[in-house]
C-alpha cells in the first residue's frame, strides 16, 4: 500500500527556487572545464578526467521540500514490537521517554500466557444479584450447543511500546495492561481456520509462534450456520426481565442499538466479517442482550420501490449483504426520506456542498432519526460508521466509554470536550480540568450552562421562528456559581463524541454555515461541531432532532447537527479522551500549540490545520490508522512489516485498546 501520507507535501505543486550556491558555482564551472576539454584536448583524455576527479553532477537534485513542521519530527517504531518482547505493564518504559541507546530482550519463545478477556460484571456474584436480575447465558445456535465464544489477550505490552499522545486507558477503565495481537482477537470469530471448517483460513501465510495455545482455549465456530439477528432475538427474549420494570426492586438495564451505517453495493471483505462478529458477540450476547447490533442499509438507487413491495426490499437486501447478517439489516433511501421529512426547506445560511438537503452527504442524521423513531425500546443508539476499527474488546471500549460520560459534572463540561487532553503535558484529567476552568476564566468566556440563550432560542416562539421549548429537565437546578460539580454526576451523557466539540464559526471549517431553516432576519443560532459522526445518542435527544426537523424543518451539515441541537436544549454532551497515537514524536508543548490554541481561525485543527492529523490513528483524514491497523493484521506496507519482518524481529504486533479511523482498505497475505 501507498504511504503517501508520511509525505503530504509530495502530492502538493513542488516549487524549485533556483539559487547561485558555491557548490552549483562549481559545478558550473567544471562543466565548462570539460566542455573545453574534449573540445581541446580530445574525448579520450576529458574521460580519464572525469573518472578520475569525479565531478558532481553540474545539476544536482533540488533540496527536498520540507514539508509541515511536524515532518521534521523524528519516526517512532514501538508499534511493531511484537510478542517476544512483552513487559508486565510495571517494567514498561513508554518509546518517547525511553533514550536513544535503550535495548530489550526479545526472547526465543512469548514469555507470558494469554488469558480470555472477560470485561463484563461479574454477572454471578452475589453483589450484582443483589441488584440485578439474573443474566442467562447466550449462544450461538437455537439448540444451545455453541456457546458465545471468548477472545484472547496477552497480559503485558511490548517493550518500548509508544504511549498515546492523547486521552488514557485509566479514564476509560479499558486495561492498560494487556495487549492484542490478531490470533487471539479473531481467531474466535474465524480468523486463523479453514472455510471448510467454517472459518475464513486467513492466517495460512502469518507467522504462528505460540497459536497453538490459542487454539487450545477455544472451539472452532461453523459461521456458516450461524445468524446473527436470531441470535440475538434468543439472547433477548431469555434475559428480557433484565429489562422491564419489576416488582422486586430490581435494578433495569438499559437497552441499547449499535448501528452500522452501510449502503448497497458496499464490498464486505474477510477482515470486515471478523470485526461485524466480534460485535454483535461481545457486544450483545456476552452481554446478556444489552446491546442489539443493526446494519441500516442505505439503498442508493432511489428508483427502487423498498417501502412498496416485500418481495423487492427482501431481494435489496439479499442481494447486499451477506446472509449472516440478512436478519439484522434495514433498507432506507432517500426517496423515502422525502416523503418522512417533506419540505419546504428554506432559508439556508450557505450550502457549501451544493447537494440536496436529503442527500446522505448533507443529511445522514434523518435516516438515524427515522430509525430510532421505528425502535423507541431503545434508550441509547450508537451511530458507527463502516471504517471505524476498533482493536480490543467490544464492550469494554463503549461500556468503559459510557460509565465516564456518566460520571462527568456538567458544570464546564462543554469547555473541557472542546479541548484535546494532552497527558504528558496537562498530567492527570483532574488537573486538565483545573486548567480549563482557569483558561475559561481570563479568557472571559460565559461558560455553557443549561440551555444556551439566542435570539431565536426555545424560550419563545419568537412568531413561530424560533425553536422547539428546550425541556424542563434540561434547566440547572442551580446557579453556575453555586454548583459544587454536583450537577450532571451519575446522569447518562445525551451526546458521546469521539474528536473535540469545537464552535465550527472560530475556524473556516467549510461546512459551518450549512444551516437550514432558522431566521435570517436575525444572527444565526450558536453552533457546536464534531468531526467524524461516530457517537452515542440518547433516545431524547434523537426525538428532538426529529421534532425540530419535521415540525420546524431544521437542520445542518450532519456533524454539526446532533451537538448544536443538544447545545441549543441543555444536553449532557461529553467528548471522550479515548487514547490516541501519532507515527512520530511530537512536543507536547508544540502539540498543544497547534490542537488547542491555534493562533488564527484558518490554523485550527479543523480547517486548515487539518494536515495535522495524517499521521494520527483517528480523524476523517489519518493516514496512520490504516497502515497501522493493516501491518497488526500481517499485512507488509512500504514501510515494513509481513511475515518475512516478523520472524526477523519480535513476532507479531501486539497493541492495546485502540479505536481507528477511517480504514480504506484490508488486506492479508
Amino acid at each position: 500500500m501507498s504511504e503517501s501520507w508520511r509525505n503530504p507535501a509530495a502530492r502538493r505543486r513542488l516549487q524549485v527556487c533556483i539559487r547561485t550556491t558555491p557548490r552549483r558555482l562549481f559545478a558550473i564551472v567544471l562543466f565548462a572545464f570539460v566542455a573545453m576539454s574534449l573540445l581541446v584536448g580530445g574525448g579520450f583524455k576529458a574521460r580519464k578526467y572525469i573518472e578520475e576527479k569525479k565531478a558532481p553532477d553540474p545539476e544536482p537534485e533540488p533540496e527536498a521540500d520540507p514539508g509541515y513542521p511536524w515532518q521534521r519530527f523524528p519516526y517512532m517504531n514501538g508499534f511493531y514490537n511484537g510478542l517476544k518482547s512483552l513487559v508486565n505493564y510495571t517494567d514498561w518504559e513508554p518509546e518517547q521517554r525511553a533514550s536513544a541507546d535503550t535495548t530489550f530482550e526479545i526472547h526465543n519463545s512469548i514469555p507470558l500466557k494469554p488469558i480470555a478477556a472477560n470485561p463484563y460484571p461479574d454477572f454471578a456474584s452475589d453483589d450484582y444479584l443483589k441488584e440485578h436480575h439474573p443474566v442467562e447465558q447466550c449462544y450461538l445456535d437455537a439448540a444451545e450447543k455453541v456457546p458465545a465464544p471468548d477472545v484472547f489477550a496477552y497480559p503485558g505490552i511490548p517493550a518500548n511500546m509508544t504511549a498515546p499522545y492523547w486521552g488514557s486507558y485509566e479514564q476509560l477503565n479499558i486495561a492498560r495492561d494487556q495487549c492484542w495481537e490478531r490470533f487471539g482477537r479473531f481467531g474466535p470469530y474465524g480468523y486463523s481456520y479453514p472455510w471448510s471448517e467454517g472459518g475464513l483460513g486467513l492466517a495460512n501465510h502469518s507467522i504462528k509462534t505460540g497459536t497453538d495455545v490459542l487454539e487450545s482455549m477455544y472451539k472452532k465456530v461453523d459461521y456458516r450456520n450461524v445468524h446473527w439477528g436470531d441470535a440475538q432475538k434468543r439472547c433477548r427474549e431469555k434475559n428480557k426481565a433484565r429489562f422491564e420494570p419489576n416488582s422486586q426492586g430490581k435494578k433495569t438495564v438499559a437497552r441499547t442499538a449499535y448501528i452500522l451505517r452501510t449502503w448497497t453495493g458496499y464490498k464486505y471483505d474477510d477482515i470486515q466479517l471478523l470485526s461485524l462478529r466480534a460485535m454483535v458477540n461481545e457486544l450483545s450476547l456476552k452481554s446478556g442482550g444489552e446491546y442489539d447490533v443493526h446494519l441500516l442499509v442505505h439503498v442508493k438507487d432511489d428508483t427502487i420501490p423498498i417501502w412498496a413491495s416485500d418481495d423487492v426490499y427482501r431481494k435489496t437486501l439479499q442481494d447486499n449483504v451477506p446472509e449472516e447478517f440478512w436478519d439484522i439489516a434495514t433498507l432506507w433511501s432517500e426517496q423515502q426520506m422525502r416523503t418522512y421529512y417533506p419540505g419546504p426547506w428554506i432559508d439556508n445560511l450557505y450550502n457549501h456542498a451544493k447537494a440536496d438537503i436529503y442527500g446522505v452527504y448533507r443529511s445522514a442524521h434523518f435516516a438515524l432519526q427515522w430509525f430510532a423513531q421505528q425502535h423507541q425500546e431503545y434508550e441509547y443508539f450508537w451511530n458507527w460508521e463502516m471504517d471505524v476499527r476498533y482493536l480490543g474488546h467490544y464492550y469494554e471500549f463503549h461500556n468503559g466509554v459510557t460509565q465516564w460520560a456518566a460520571a462527568q459534572p456538567r458544570k464546564y463540561l462543554w469547555e473541557r470536550s472542546s479541548r484535546f487532553w494532552i497527558p504528558s503535558l496537562h498530567g492527570s484529567y483532574s488537573k486538565f480540568s483545573v486548567m480549563v476552568e482557569k483558561e475559561v476564566l481570563e479568557a472571559g468566556e460565559k461558560p455553557v450552562w443549561g440551555p444556551v440563550k439566542f435570539e431565536t432560542d426555545g424560550s419563545s416562539r419568537h412568531n413561530g421562528v424560533g425553536m422547539l421549548p428546550y425541556p424542563n429537565a434540561t434547566i440547572p437546578p442551580t446557579t453556575f456559581e453555586k454548583d459544587t460539580d454536583e450537577w450532571g454526576v451519575g446522569e447518562e451523557a445525551d451526546l458521546i463524541t469521539f474528536d473535540p466539540l469545537f464552535d465550527p464559526t472560530k475556524t473556516n471549517w467549510v461546512f459551518k454555515d450549512d444551516v437550514t431553516g432558522y431566521n435570517l432576519t436575525v444572527p444565526p443560532p450558536p453552533r457546536r461541531a464534531a468531526l467524524i459522526t461516530i457517537s452515542r445518542l440518547s433516545k431524547r435527544l434523537l426525538n428532538t432532532m426529529h421534532e425540530e426537523t419535521y415540525e420546524m424543518r431544521h437542520s445542518m451539515f450532519p456533524e454539526m447537527w446532533a451537538p448544536s441541537v443538544a447545545y441549543h436544549h441543555g444536553y449532557k454532551a461529553a467528548y471522550a479522551p479515548h487514547p490516541v497515537y501519532f507515527d512520530r514524536k511530537w512536543p507536547s508543548e508544540y502539540m498543544d500549540e497547534v490542537f488547542n490554541h491555534p493562533k488564527q481561525p484558518q490554523d485550527s485543527p479543523f480547517a486548515w490545520g487539518e494536515h495535522n492529523f495524517l499521521g494520527s490513528t483517528f480523524y476523517y483524514n489519518a493516514g496512520f490508522s490504516g497502515a497501522l491497523w493493516r501491518r497488526w493484521m500481517g499485512h507488509a506496507e512500504d514501510i515494513g512489516g509481513g511475515k518475512v519482518a516478523e520472524e526477523k524481529g519480535s513476532d507479531r504486533m501486539c497493541l492495546r485498546g485502540l479505536l481507528l479511523h477511517p480504514i480504506k482498505s484490508e488486506a492479508v497475505e
